[in-house]
């Protein structure tokens, strides 16, 4: 009977030790899903007031309408901390599609799988109103459509929130100077303090800098130009003159629309203000201009060099085929 008792005593403790480790083992399979796939489609994507452009160039047959395409960023407040791939191109990764002409149009950098026949849409001289402003994003989103608002320092100073407002909305800001003043008879000290000044406070307020300029009235000169280029960004007048800002198209919305398609062109550089009757317009007018097979251009896919740099690249690729 002792013998029974000491031979039982090791089984019983390998029993309770297997049990022990099943126990402790996870069982179940563990899998990670993978991370969802976003693909970023990206379609096809002035002149000085004194000599306006309005020479029509013949509209790609293509008909495609769409001037690149953004993707909804990942959504907020998850608890899953595993990493995804799903990321919004920040603006310097953003595939470059469009670069500007010496007559302030754009061309696409690749004609082989880029249309010409889109549109630059741009804002000047706000942000003055937070009604006027959300109307405006609105009517742009129902369109899918993107812009440049082209903001004052003086109006920006009151209006942080609506600064932001546009950039969060997915909207991109450009510098429009502090004054809005005509440039061409300031020195280098007030060009600089004119400009430099825009860009920061856009800087602090949204995170980055402004990529594109457009000089008061269309008025620049060398030092204009030459500190533009030295701070990263594009400098551009228009090809499309709107003439919300004429004092006879005041409270004609029809007359600004009349006006746009007039001058109408493939890469048109279409210049329009933060004005009540050209709120009014815009939906009528993005509505008319996909109705003749036109699309919106994405600024981040605007290529930020000189024209003089793009026609240097493009002359080397060519004598190196």
């Amino acid at each position: 009977m002792k013998r029974m008792l000491k031979a039982s005593v090791p089984l019983t403790l390998a029993l309770a030790l297997a049990a022990c480790g099943a126990a402790g083992k996870d069982t179940t399979k563990q899998t990670t899903p993978p991370a969802a796939e976003q693909t970023l489609d990206v379609p096809d994507k002035q002149p000085d007031t004194s000599v306006p452009d309005s020479t029509a160039v013949t509209p790609d047959s293509s008909g495609s309408t769409s001037g690149g395409t953004t993707t909804n960023p990942p959504a907020t407040g998850t608890t899953d901390p595993t990493p995804t791939d799903e990321t919004t191109p920040t603006q310097a990764e953003q595939v470059k599609l469009y670069r500007m002409s010496k007559v302030y149009r754009f061309v696409p950098i690749d004609k082989t799988t880029t249309t010409d026949k889109v549109v630059l849409l741009t804002f000047d001289d706000g942000p003055k109103d937070e009604k006027q402003v959300k109307e405006m994003l609105d009517i742009l989103d129902k369109h899918k459509a993107k812009a440049i608002f082209f903001v004052n320092g003086y109006r920006v100073k009151v209006h942080p929130e609506l600064v932001k407002l546009i950039h969060d909305r997915g909207q991109t800001v450009g510098n429009h100077s502090w004054d809005h003043i005509d440039l061409k008879k300031e020195n280098k000290e007030s060009i600089e303090k004119q400009i430099g000044d825009v860009s920061k406070q856009v800087e602090d307020i949204i995170g980055e800098a402004p990529k594109f300029f457009r000089p008061p009235f269309g008025s620049g000169n060398d030092t204009v130009r030459s500190y533009v280029k030295d701070h990263g960004m594009l400098y551009m007048t228009w090809s499309n003159g709107s003439l919300d800002w004429d004092t006879k198209n005041k409270n004609k919305p029809d007359a600004v629309i009349a006006n746009v398609l007039e001058q109408l062109h493939s890469g048109a550089n279409i210049l329009m203000h933060e004005l009540p009757w050209t709120i009014e317009a815009l939906d009528e007018l993005l509505t008319k201009l996909e109705a003749k097979g036109y699309g919106f251009i994405d600024p981040d896919t605007i290529q930020i060099e000189s024209d003089t740099t793009a026609a240097t690249a493009d002359a080397s690729a060519t004598a190196a085929k």
